[in-house]
């Protein structure tokens, strides 16, 4: 016995976010396709390698939005949830690759900061400002999507990334022009590093919570429960779950033992309804599978209470 609900908006909202990764891609591919030009024509290593940089940023975006669609696409008979982890892999990949990143930048900046070299600071400023204005334009289409999409953050975290890094290299680049201080080049990625990571913890330990289908932040099932259970007419609820199906949708299902009089008073549909609801208006989880028993019926509970 279980109640449904439409999740239109929800599917809104990832097509809007569909949009906006598309726009990203084509801000990052046009900086990368200019930076690697200009790299080649002036021969500058500098601008290579910042190339190289975002093009993996743009496969980053790009599997993101690759994602997305595999997780539009509708549910089968096997497949009856649908698609909507490929999301959650999309952004635990993206935090993997954040993760190798930062360590990278750790390692290098640490390195660096016994023999910083030479750097050439006038270009790497004017690589750094391009940079900028790119990511920012980027930074501010994603920021306005209110999905709370897995996905979505991995690209954004992507993105903040390289924000971050055209910010403190054009810092960096500043300081030594001005005062010659080889060492704020290093200095720099170990504070892009230092930023990263964290975030980049973050967003793989939320994927690994959907993926491992613990219980969403927020909801407390003690406290579910107790509100079920204060409602008119029901006497437990037992075999209670709760998880993520994907970043936004939250899912429940349960068992609940009612009284004769509640089920002649109500019906199975009636008591559905008001369960149903409850959870909805209170816990905003509205894709709920709950199955009404009458409370004869608690004799026959031995298997479900065994798990």
């Amino acid at each position: 016995m279980g109640h449904g609900h439409g999740h239109g908006g929800h599917g809104a909202g990832r097509a809007a976010d569909r949009r906006r990764l598309k726009i990203v891609l084509a801000v990052t591919g046009s900086i990368l396709v200019l930076q690697a030009v200009g790299g080649v024509v002036t021969g500058s290593l500098a601008l290579l390698a910042d190339s190289a940089h975002m093009a993996m940023d743009a496969g980053g975006v790009l599997l993101a939005l690759g994602a997305s669609y595999v997780a539009a696409r509708p549910a089968g008979e096997r497949t009856t949830f649908g698609y909507h982890r490929a999301e959650v892999l999309a952004a635990l990949a993206n935090a993997v690759v954040l993760l190798a990143v930062g360590a990278v930048l750790l390692v290098a900046g640490a390195s660096r900061l016994a023999d910083p070299g030479e750097v050439d600071a006038g270009p790497m400023v004017l690589f750094a400002l391009t940079g900028l204005v790119a990511n920012g334009v980027s930074m501010a289409v994603l920021s306005r999507s209110d999905t709370g999409s897995l996905n979505l953050r991995g690209a954004l975290m992507e993105v903040m990334a390289d924000l971050l890094g055209s910010v403190f290299a054009i810092v960096a680049g500043l300081v030594i022009l001005l005062t010659g201080f080889q060492r704020a080049d290093p200095i720099a990625s170990l504070l892009i590093a230092v930023m990263i990571l964290p975030r980049a913890f973050t967003l793989a330990r939320d994927a690994l919570r959907v993926l491992f289908e613990v219980a969403p932040d927020g909801l407390d099932l003690a406290e579910v429960t107790a509100h079920l259970r204060r409602m008119d007419g029901v006497v437990d609820v037992h075999d209670l779950h709760a998880w993520t199906i994907t970043s936004g949708l939250p899912s429940m299902s349960a068992h609940v033992t009612v009284t004769e009089e509640a089920l002649a008073a109500h019906g199975v549909g009636g008591m559905l309804d008001r369960v149903s609801s409850c959870v909805a208006e209170h816990f905003e989880v509205r894709h709920a599978t709950f199955q009404i028993e009458p409370e004869s019926h608690r004799a026959h509970e031995d298997l479900g209470e065994a798990h």
